[in-house]
C-alpha cells in the first residue's frame, strides 16, 4: 500500500487537481495588473479596519486595471452570525467600494472564479488535501481532544513551545497500513499538513509595507481539514488565493506571524505565492496612550457608526486615504477638485506602525466634502439619511423648493459655507430658517455689544421702516446697514471705531449682529443677506416683533 491508497481511502470522490487548474486558469490581464481580495468572516459587524483594507485593495486593483474580489471565509461556522454576508456586502456598497467579483448576497456571487464562499468550495479543498496526502505531505491524525490537551499540559509544565511538531507529532509517522486500518475501524480523524520546516532555520521575506523581515521556519503540523470535512483558514486561503489568481494579499498585521506557514503551504502545494502587504492597525489616543480601535469600547470601530452619524462616505474614504499615504494631503492641496480615484496609492508609503484615528480631522474633511456638494446633492443626502434616522428632519425637508433655497445659501462660490460636517448636523443648522420652528421655540437671543432693549428696538424698527428693500443687491443692502448705523450714532466702518472708540457706542458690525441675532437667535450663521432673501419680508417682520417682545 502507498500514499495514493491512503488518499483514496480518505477522499474517494475528490477530483484530480488538474481539473481545478484547468477550470480556473491564469487571468488574462495586462502586465502589472494587480488582483486583490477582501476576505472577511461573517462573524459580526464590519470593522473600520476591514473597510480600510478593502479600500486599499480596491484602489490598487483599480489603478492597475486589475481585479478586486470579495471572498467570504466562513469555514468557522460556529461563530457565523445571521445575515453576516449581507451586512458585509451592504457595508462595502454604502462606502462605494464595489468588488469586480465575489459574493453579492448570502448565496449568490458574480464572476467565473467562484464560488466565492468557502463553505461552498469543500470539494475543491478536499482535492488539494488529497494531492498533499498522495505526495506524503499530509496525513490523517487520530489524536483525541483529550490527548491533545494532555500534550499541551506537558509542554506548558516543561516550559517548551506548545504545538503539534517534531516528537510531539504523534501521528506523523504512522504507516499507511496502520492509518487505513484505523479509518476502517471507524476511528475519528482530521488531516494535518506535514511541515518540512525546522524552527532553527530562518526565512527571509519582503513585505510590501513592513519591508524585509525574517522569521523562524514553520515546523508545526497544522490541521488543514477538520473533522467536519471543511478546511482551516490557513489551508483554504492558500488554495483560494492560488485558484482565484490573487497577486497581492492586503491584510492586517496580526497575520504577519503566519507568513512562514503560508509561504510553506504555497511552496508544498506547488503554487506561486502572492505578495503580502500587512497593514498596521488603526489606533486611538486613549488618555495619552495609543491602542487599537476596539469593537467593544469604541462605537467608531463599526462602519455602521458612520452611517448612523451621517458622515458622508466620500469623507470617510478621503480620510482613510489620508491615513494610508503620507503624501495624500499634499496631493489634495494641489488637486482640490479632483476625485480620489485619480490619486495613486503606494504601499511603500504606508505607515509601518498604526496611524491614529482623529475624529476631529474626519469631521473637518466632512465639512470640506459637503461644502463642494450642490444644494440638490445636500438635499438628497440629508433626506436619505433623515428617512433612516431623524423623522423630524424628514418632515422639515418635505418642502423641497424651500429647502433647496436654504442649502443654496453660500454654496457654489469661491469660499462655500462649511457649517455641515455630517448629515446629523443638518437639522441644527437649518431649523431656525423655518418659522413654525423658530417662532414657537423658547428662543434665546445672545446679543453681544449692543444689548439694551431700547437700542435693539430702535435698530430693528428703523431698519424695517427706512432701509429694508428686498430688491436690493448685496452691496446696496450692506451700504444701507452702514447708513442705519451712522444715523443711530454707531461707527459706519469698523476701522473708524478702532481709531476713535470714545466717539461711538459701537460699530456697524455690532449693528449687523443685532439684526442677525433677532433674525436667527444665533451669532454665527451663513451670509445674512442670503438668509434675508430666503426668509422674505413677512418672516423678517414676524421675527423682529418676536425679538422685541423677548
Amino acid at each position: 500500500m502507498d500514499y495514493k491508497d491512503l488518499a483514496n481511502k480518505i477522499f474517494p470522490e475528490a477530483k484530480d487537481i488538474a481539473y481545478y487548474e484547468e477550470k480556473y486558469p491564469e487571468r488574462n490581464l495586462k502586465e502589472g495588473a494587480i488582483v486583490t481580495r477582501f476576505a472577511p468572516s461573517p462573524t459580526g459587524f464590519v470593522h473600520i479596519g476591514g473597510l480600510y483594507q478593502s479600500l486599499i485593495a480596491r484602489k490598487l486593483a483599480s489603478q492597475t486595471e486589475g481585479v478586486f474580489l470579495l471572498r467570504i471565509e466562513d469555514t468557522d461556522q460556529k461563530r457565523e452570525v445571521e445575515n453576516g454576508i449581507t451586512d458585509i456586502v451592504q457595508s462595502l456598497d454604502n462606502f462605494g467600494i464595489e468588488p469586480d467579483e465575489g459574493m453579492i448576497s448570502e448565496t449568490e456571487g458574480k464572476g467565473i472564479y467562484g464560488p466565492y464562499r468557502q463553505s461552498m468550495r469543500k470539494e475543491i479543498y478536499q482535492s488539494y488535501a488529497k494531492y498533499l496526502i498522495e505526495q506524503g505531505k499530509a496525513y490523517p491524525c487520530f489524536c483525541t481532544p483529550e490527548e491533545l490537551d494532555e500534550m499541551r499540559t506537558k509542554q506548558e509544565n516543561a516550559k517548551i513551545r506548545p504545538g503539534y511538531y517534531g516528537v510531539w507529532a504523534k501521528c506523523r509517522n504512522i504507516t499507511v497500513e496502520e492509518a487505513i486500518h484505523k479509518i476502517e475501524n471507524g476511528e475519528k480523524y482530521i488531516v494535518r499538513f506535514k511541515s518540512p520546516g525546522r524552527e532553527d532555520r530562518k526565512i527571509k521575506h519582503h513585505d510590501m509595507i513592513k519591508g524585509n523581515v525574517d522569521f523562524p521556519e514553520n515546523d508545526q503540523d497544522i490541521v488543514i481539514i477538520k473533522a467536519d470535512g471543511l478546511p482551516t483558514y490557513h489551508f483554504a486561503h492558500a488554495v483560494d488565493d492560488h485558484l482565484m489568481r490573487t497577486t497581492h494579499v492586503i491584510r492586517g498585521d496580526e497575520w504577519l506571524s503566519s507568513v512562514p506557514l503560508h509561504l510553506q503551504l504555497f511552496h508544498e502545494l506547488g503554487f506561486k505565492a502572492p505578495k503580502y502587504a500587512h497593514i498596521a492597525p488603526i489606533m486611538k489616543n486613549d488618555n495619552g496612550n495609543k491602542r487599537k480601535l476596539s469593537k467593544r469600547k469604541d462605537p467608531e470601530a463599526a462602519v455602521s457608526y458612520y452611517d448612523e452619524m451621517g458622515i458622508p462616505k466620500e469623507a470617510v474614504n478621503e480620510y482613510l486615504l489620508n491615513i494610508a499615504n503620507s503624501n495624500f494631503e499634499n496631493w489634495r492641496r494641489a488637486n482640490k477638485d479632483k476625485s480620489i480615484d485619480e490619486f495613486e496609492l503606494q504601499l511603500n508609503k504606508m505607515s509601518v506602525s498604526g496611524a491614529l484615528f482623529d475624529m476631529v480631522k474626519l469631521l473637518d474633511v466632512g465639512k470640506t466634502v459637503i461644502s463642494k456638494f450642490t444644494a440638490e446633492e445636500v438635499y438628497e443626502n440629508a433626506l436619505k439619511w433623515a428617512k433612516g434616522y431623524d423623522k423630524e428632519l424628514e418632515e422639515i425637508l418635505q418642502d423641497k423648493e424651500y429647502a433647496l433655497k436654504i442649502f443654496g445659501i453660500e454654496r457654489g462660490n469661491k469660499k462655500p459655507r462649511k457649517d455641515i460636517a455630517k448629515w446629523s448636523d443638518v437639522k441644527e443648522n437649518i431649523e431656525y430658517m423655518y418659522d413654525d420652528k423658530f417662532l414657537t421655540k423658547e428662543q434665546e437671543y445672545p446679543y453681544q455689544v449692543i444689548n439694551e432693549k431700547e437700542d435693539i428696538d430702535k435698530i430693528l424698527d428703523l431698519y424695517m421702516k427706512n432701509y429694508y428693500d428686498e430688491n436690493d443687491d448685496k452691496q446696496q443692502w450692506f451700504d444701507k446697514i452702514k447708513e442705519l448705523a451712522g444715523s443711530l450714532g454707531y461707527a459706519k466702518e469698523v476701522k473708524e471705531y478702532k481709531a476713535n472708540p470714545d466717539n461711538y457706542k459701537a460699530h456697524v458690525g455690532d449693528v449687523s449682529t443685532v439684526l442677525r441675532v433677532a433674525l436667527t437667535g444665533r451669532t454665527n450663521t451663513p451670509d445674512m443677506y442670503e438668509i434675508m432673501q430666503v426668509l422674505g419680508k413677512e418672516s423678517i417682520e414676524k421675527r423682529f416683533e418676536l425679538a422685541k417682545k423677548k
